[in-house]
């Protein structure tokens, strides 16, 4: 049997579909991964019965999970891949500057995969866009706490950071 469409279920994604995939492009750091996830999304949204109103939040948290999930088993594909690789001979790119700012995202981008995952929501949520009362709503904390979860936050990616920098 088909499952039912919500009634709301076109207005919701008119009125947050920017938000979504803004939210997991700064994660992922690609568009087309992140219309991934936000088509992955609003499925899940179309299933829920979270009421409209509460949309916009429950959205941008469901998008910053998602996308962070996908990070998190893209690392382990990428480990997988780098094991094979080391078996054949490496190739050096043409373009060396656009190698390091890949690599550069990349080390970013794991590193926000490595922290707590309130601290990662919050982080992208907050950097997305979301005012902190938004970012409260969608976390379920107080409107007092958005700022030190997101500070908190930063002092780990940077510590998370100097520690990726130190093993290399």
């Amino acid at each position: 049997m088909r499952e039912r469409v919500r009634a709301d279920l076109e207005e919701v994604f008119r009125a947050h579909y920017p938000r979504v995939v803004g939210v997991a492009a700064r994660v992922l750091g690609s568009r087309d991964q992140a219309e991934d996830v936000a088509q992955e999304v609003f499925l899940d949204f179309g299933r829920s019965s979270v009421p409209a109103a509460e949309a916009g939040g429950w959205l941008s948290v469901a998008a910053a999970h998602t996308a962070l999930n996908l990070l998190r088993s893209g690392r382990r594909r990428t480990a997988r891949e780098d094991a094979v690789g080391r078996q054949q001979p490496a190739e050096v790119p043409d373009v060396a500057d656009a190698v390091v700012s890949r690599e550069e995202h990349g080390r970013v981008r794991a590193a926000l995969a490595r922290l707590p995952r309130k601290q990662a929501v919050a982080l992208v949520l907050r950097h997305s866009g979301l005012s902190y009362d938004e970012v409260a709503a969608a976390l379920d904390l107080s409107v007092g706490s958005v700022g030190t979860t997101v500070r908190r936050a930063e002092s780990a990616l940077r510590k998370e950071m100097v520690r990726d920098a130190s093993s290399d």
